[in-house]
C-alpha cells in the first residue's frame, strides 16, 4: 500500500514525498483510515513506528476539507503531549507535512517565557501542540479559548500517565466542547491505558500493531553484569574502543547524569547531561550538539524517554536500569527507529537484579548477558536470590529496637511532661 492509497490530499502527499518516505507504516495503514472516518482512536504501537505521522496527517486533511472563515483563527486541533521535547518533535511533524498547507500551528510549554506564546496565540492557531501545565497556566489566565476544538489528541498516554499528569488531563478534557474526535495514542499498552480510554473514547476504534510491551525486533539487547564501581570505566571503554560517534546514556537522577557527564568528559568523551533541571535553552542545545555530532554522548534522565526523535541512533545504554520496567521499553525504543538496526546495552549491578529481572518478566523473555566483560564476574541471579532470602542476624529485640522507638514503647523511652501525670500544686 502505498499513501495515495489512504485518501491524503496531493499536497499531504507532496509534504510526504519531501521526507522521503514511500510507504505507511503499519500503525499508519491501520490508523489513518478510521481518523479520516470520523472515529475515535485508541492505537498502541512500538515507539519509532511512526505513531506521529499517523495521526497529523489524517487531522491536517480534516481541518483543510473543513475550512474556517473565523479570524483570528479558533484552535480546533488540540494535541496534548508529555514533555517539551516531545512538544518540539510533534509541532516539527505537524509544520513538515502542513507546509504546503493554508494552516497555522502553534507549540506552548513550561520552561521558557509565557509572553512570546500568548502573542502568538492571540493571532490566531488551527493546531495547538502543548504539555499539560503551561496549557493549563495559559487557560486560567484567559489566554486560550478550546471551546472550539474538533479534535483532541492524547499522545504518549502511558507516559503521562506514569508523570502524574491525569489531574491535569481531566481539567483540560473538562474545557473541552463535548462533542468532538478523540485520538489516544500510546507507545504501551497497559491496562490503566484502557481505564482512561473508557472515559473519554467512545466506540473507539482499537489499534495495536504489536504485542503488549515488546521491543523491536531490529534492537540487539545486551547485559553486562558487572559491579557498580566498573561501571563509568565499562562505559568510557566501550565508547571509547568502539570509538561510538551517537550514544544516548539513560541515568536514574539528575545529580547523577551531571556527575557522570564530568567523569566521561574527564575521560576525553564529548558529552552533555539532559534533564528536568536544566533550562529549556540548555536542554535544547545539549539535544542540537548531539544530533549534528559535536557531541558524541548524552547523559539523559526518562525525560528524555519520549520525544526524542534522532534519525539512526545506534547506541542506547543504561547506565541505570529505571525502576518501571516500561521505561526500559521507552528508553531502547530511542533506537532502530524507522527501521535502522539498533543496539541496547545496560550495565547491572548486583544491586539491580530484582529491576533486570521485571524487565525480562515483562518481555517474556531473558536478555543475553556477556560472559566475559573484562570486569569482576557477577552473578546476578545469585544477588537477587541473596537479597531476598536476606535475614537480619541481631536478635529479635535489636530488630525490634527501632519499630519499638518510634511506635512509642521502647523500654529506654525518656519519660516527659505528658507521659507523666502532673503533681498536684500543694496549696
Amino acid at each position: 500500500m502505498s499513501f495515495s492509497q489512504l485518501g491524503l490530499s496531493d499536497e499531504l502527499l507532496k509534504a510526504i514525498a519531501d521526507q522521503g518516505y514511500e510507504t505507511p507504516t503499519p500503525i499508519q495503514r491501520q490508523a489513518i483510515p478510521e481518523v479520516l472516518d470520523g472515529r475515535d482512536v485508541l492505537a498502541g504501537a512500538q515507539t519509532g513506528t511512526g505513531k506521529t505521522a499517523s495521526f497529523t496527517l489524517p487531522l491536517l486533511q480534516l481541518l483543510t476539507d473543513r475550512p474556517t472563515t473565523q479570524k483570528p483563527r479558533p484552535v480546533r486541533v488540540l494535541i496534548l503531549v508529555s514533555t517539551r521535547e516531545l512538544a518540539a518533535q510533534v509541532y516539527e511533524s505537524v509544520q513538515l507535512y502542513g507546509k504546503h498547507l493554508p494552516l497555522v500551528a502553534e507549540v506552548v510549554f513550561g520552561g521558557v517565557s509565557i509572553v512570546p506564546q500568548i502573542k502568538r496565540l492571540h493571532r490566531g492557531a488551527d493546531i495547538v501542540v502543548a504539555t499539560p501545565g503551561r496549557l493549563l497556566d495559559l487557560a486560567n489566565q484567559r489566554q486560550i479559548n478550546l471551546s472550539r476544538v474538533e479534535y483532541f489528541v492524547l499522545d504518549e498516554a502511558d507516559r503521562m500517565l506514569d508523570m502524574g499528569f491525569i489531574a491535569d488531563i481531566r481539567k483540560i478534557i473538562a474545557m473541552l466542547p463535548k462533542k468532538r474526535q478523540n485520538l489516544l495514542f500510546s507507545a504501551t499498552f497497559a491496562d490503566e491505558i484502557k481505564t482512561l480510554a473508557e472515559q473519554i473514547l467512545h466506540n473507539p476504534a482499537q489499534i495495536e500493531v504489536a504485542q503488549r510491551n515488546t521491543t523491536a525486533d531490529n534492537i540487539s539487547q545486551l547485559i553486562y553484569p558487572l559491579k557498580q564501581e566498573y561501571k563509568r570505566e565499562c562505559l568510557s571503554y566501550l565508547i571509547g574502543s568502539n570509538n561510538w560517534k551517537q550514544v544516548l546514556v539513560f541515568v536514574r537522577t539528575k545529580h547523577g547524569a551531571d556527575r557522570l557527564c564530568k567523569q566521561l568528559m574527564l575521560d576525553g568523551i564529548r558529552c552533555a547531561a539532559l534533564h528536568g533541571n536544566k533550562s529549556q535553552t540548555a536542554r535544547t542545545t545539549a539535544l542540537e550538539s548531539f544530533k549534528s555530532g559535536k557531541i558524541s554522548c548524552l547523559v539523559a534522565t526518562d525525560i528524555a524517554a519520549r520525544g526524542l526523535d534522532i534519525e539512526q541512533l545506534p547506541h542506547v545504554i543504561n547506565f541505570d536500569l529505571p525502576a518501571v520496567p516500561e521505561d526500559y521499553v521507552h528508553r531502547i525504543g530511542r533506537t532502530g527507529r524507522a527501521g535502522c538496526d539498533g543496539a541496547a546495552i545496560s550495565l547491572v549491578c548486583p544491586d539491580e537484579a530484582k529491576l533486570l529481572f521485571a524487565i525480562e518478566k515483562l518481555l517474556k523473555r531473558q536478555i543475553p548477558r556477556v560472559a566475559d566483560t573484562g570486569y569482576e564476574t557477577v552473578d546476578l541471579k545469585a544477588s537477587d536470590n541473596a537479597s531476598a532470602k536476606k535475614v537480619d542476624p541481631r536478635p529479635r529485640r535489636h530488630q525490634n529496637h527501632k519499630k519499638d522507638r518510634l511506635s512509642g514503647n521502647h523500654p529506654n523511652k525518656r519519660k516527659t511532661a505528658s507521659s507523666t501525670p502532673a503533681r498536684k500544686r500543694s496549696r
